[in-house]
């Protein structure tokens, strides 16, 4: 069997996905993409992981022998779920296996943001004691949009550090009026047709001045010209995940005061990639035997 990693990143999960498979019994050969265009290299594909890669019909058509697409994450919009389904091909994610590390990446952003991290390293850097004075977040308002896996997570740890956490009803009014009473806003919603772009201008202006933003979910969350329209309101931003994959680091934005970035990294831990790892080799093998396949969508 011969199973083709499509992702950009994230090359540290590839040889546990093979060791994982191979623990699961079934013999394969686990590649990554190379340099060619994805439809070059599919037609001896057995089982594709699409990571950040688009999958449609022009791959789907190229890879006659395709028995199984495994997202090795939990999104899953990158991929033809149409064009899957015409070809009889299922789909399957890996949801849940990176909510700890997500979540811990999240704090990480709000405390840098909280605590001036940028600025803290810069009076460091001079020998200056004692500054910059940053904000407590014990009794601070944070509105988490999106309480799955990683949102519940998020929202145990903010607790313990004495936060409260507001409930973001349904529908746009709903979300609007959380937002508005917000501190903090944690975004952690995949990308559907209601979430794309949520955060618009109109959002931009229901957040109280100062309040801090963190997106770990996905890019298209943030309308990116209403972000630059707004940034200055904004306490801070922290950014895990970008408009385009890989981004531009000389982009201004990522240069401010208020910002701070990570790699899209906040799922890349150790246990989490294992965790992915089982999901993988579990299907693989599942699929190998004729047996039912675990976190199908298609």
């Amino acid at each position: 069997m011969r199973v083709l990693f499509c992702g950009t990143g994230w090359l540290d999960v590839v040889p546990r996905i093979a060791a994982a498979i191979a623990r699961h019994g079934v013999d394969a050969e686990v590649v990554v993409r190379d340099a060619r265009p994805l439809a070059a290299q599919l037609a001896a594909v057995d089982v594709l992981l699409p990571s950040n890669s688009r999958i449609g019909a022009v791959e789907l058509a190229a890879a006659p022998r395709l028995r199984l697409i495994q997202q090795p994450a939990s999104g899953y919009e990158w991929i033809d779920l149409a064009a899957a389904r015409a070809r009889d091909i299922p789909v399957c994610n890996a949801p849940g296996v990176n909510a700890d590390a997500v979540a811990q990446a999240t704090l990480l952003l709000l405390l840098g943001l909280a605590r001036k991290w940028k600025e803290a390293q810069r009076a460091f850097a001079r020998a200056e004691i004692g500054g910059p004075a940053g904000l407590e977040l014990t009794g601070k308002r944070i509105a988490i949009v999106g309480v799955g896996r990683t949102g519940a997570r998020v929202r145990d740890a903010v607790e313990a550090l004495g936060m409260k956490v507001l409930a973001v009803g349904r529908g746009r009014a709903g979300f609007l009026e959380a937002i508005a009473r917000a501190d903090v806003v944690s975004l952690h919603a995949p990308v559907t047709a209601e979430t794309r772009g949520m955060f618009d201008d109109e959002a931009f202006a229901a957040l109280k001045p100062g309040a801090l933003l963190l997106n770990i979910a996905r890019g298209a969350l943030i309308d990116r010209g209403a972000l630059d329209r707004a940034i200055d309101k904004l306490g801070g931003l922290g950014l895990d995940v970008f408009w385009e994959e890989p981004w531009e680091p000389g982009d201004p934005l990522y240069a401010r005061d208020n910002v701070l970035v990570l790699p899209h990294v906040a799922g890349s831990t150790t246990a989490a990639f294992d965790r992915v790892a089982d999901v993988v080799g579990r299907n693989v093998a599942a699929l190998a035997r004729g047996e039912p396949l675990v976190h199908r969508i298609v």
